[in-house]
């Protein structure tokens, strides 16, 4: 626990451009906290919502996409509302500045509609603080109205194969953090003097992961990306990425655009198996548009394939064949062995969330809070958005939808008298519970 103080060494140093992030939001953390009153509500309100219901305090848990969205739509459609959101990062908006690639900025421009959410006088954020550790769930229930669990995908799903421990071998999701500067992924140090490297997954993470590699150091400078891990790139030998899937590329996960990019990367030429290919042609007539798009373009690069080169020793697959058809595809082994030689592997096969609390119930097989529309199953006043609510799929603009749903479900409970009455500590209780720990937040 602490605070973030003023950056004191060189600004080209890694760990300062962490400060200077820390220190860039610090009129988040000097915000008072102690809130004037908003603006008198109207008359229809006052119908709609008990005497004792008219200020609730409602509690958000996470401060990325799901967190922010979910407080957006609680404010817009409540006009006393008031939402405090808890954050175990210093810094706000999760893996929007975290997880986005460096060199994808646009993506990060959602950042600014967070913030302006931020600045309202009924919004606070409380950064430092880990829910499950230094302050429970059932105690955010005590002071509060309503909790909504919009803490995201913290973990990765396991290859649970031999060999997953050894030196080499990382998630895409701590290596993401690494070139993004998440503090937990910062000693990662992954070892880039092997001229090839495998990436097993093929999803948009798969491919961001693949073109922050092979980029050249030159265009990476003009993007946020870490100084330490920049300058690991300007050092690194990876010449050669790998991406391998289970399944065919009628199942690829990535889009169309994350394609472009990789097969328009400066100094890079794609290398794509015609044979993977076989029979696509007509198959691909009957998909909606956009995969159909996606797989002419696949089509036509696997054509263009240039001969092979060799690279270093490394991974061990299994030749998989496709049974089924659609959406109960699956790949089955083959029994035969393939050996690609490699000196970095990159696991990219999805995210996955932890359980929280252990009043909080969790399907570990699904990686999700059990729920029903947003609201956590036979728990009432507790609510969940995004990836925790409904697994790591789907972009921003599906967080978005999911969260205001959430945000419907919760503003429809508390309309009908299902949420606790009576005035609410809010964050008054929580800072005095956390000071007796000896704790703070920012």
């Amino acid at each position: 626990m602490g605070i973030c103080s003023p950056p004191t060494l060189a600004p080209d140093n890694w760990r300062d451009r962490m400060a200077l992030r820390c220190w860039r939001w610090w009129h988040w953390s000097a915000w008072p906290r102690t809130r004037p009153p908003p603006s008198g509500s109207t008359q229809s309100f006052r119908q709609q919502f008990s005497t004792q219901e008219q200020t609730p305090q409602i509690c958000v848990v996470g401060s990325g996409p799901a967190g922010f969205y979910t407080a957006q739509h609680l404010l817009k459609h409540h006009s006393r509302a008031r939402v405090d959101i808890y954050e175990k990062q210093l810094v706000p908006f999760g893996l929007v500045r975290f997880g986005v690639a460096p060199d994808h900025p646009e993506v990060k421009n959602v950042i600014n509609t967070f913030t302006q959410t931020a600045r309202s006088d009924r919004c606070a954020f409380h950064g430092n603080v880990v829910v499950g550790r230094d302050v429970t769930v059932p105690e955010l229930q005590e002071a509060y109205h309503a909790v909504v669990l919009s803490y995201g995908a913290e973990d990765h799903r396991a290859l649970e194969i031999p060999g997953e421990e050894l030196p080499g071998v990382f998630s895409a999701r701590a290596f993401v953090g690494w070139y993004n500067g998440l503090p937990e992924n910062q000693e990662l140090a992954p070892d880039l003097s092997c001229d090839t490297a495998v990436i097993l997954g093929q999803g948009n993470v798969a491919l961001d992961v693949a073109r922050i590699l092979l980029t050249p150091p030159e265009h990476l400078e003009k993007t946020d990306i870490t100084e330490a891990a920049l300058g690991a790139l300007r050092q690194s030998r990876v010449k050669t990425v790998w991406i391998v899937g289970r399944r065919g590329p009628l199942q690829v996960a990535f889009t169309i655009k994350e394609l472009r990019e990789m097969i328009q990367l400066p100094g890079t030429r794609p290398i794509l198996d015609p044979a993977d290919f076989l029979g696509l042609q007509d198959r691909i007539k009957e998909v909606p548009r956009p995969r159909k798009r996606l797989m002419e373009l696949l089509l036509r690069t696997a054509t263009e394939k240039p001969g092979a080169e060799e690279a270093a020793p490394g991974i061990r697959l299994a030749v998989t064949r496709l049974e089924g058809v659609g959406e109960a595809t699956r790949a089955v082994p083959t029994g035969d062995v393939e050996d690609l030689p490699c000196g970095l592997v990159l696991s990219s096969i999805g995210y996955k969330s932890r359980p929280i609390d252990p009043s909080v119930p969790f399907d570990l097989k699904l990686g999700v809070i059990p729920n029903t529309e947003g609201r956590v199953v036979d728990m009432p006043g507790l609510y969940c958005s995004g990836w925790v609510k409904r697994g790591p799929t789907g972009v921003i603009t599906t967080t978005m939808t999911d969260s205001f749903l959430t945000g419907q479900m919760l503003l429809q409970d508390l309309k009908a008298g299902l949420l606790p009455s009576g005035p609410r500590p809010g964050y008054a209780a929580i800072k005095a519970l956390l000071s007796s720990r000896g704790l703070g937040s920012l």
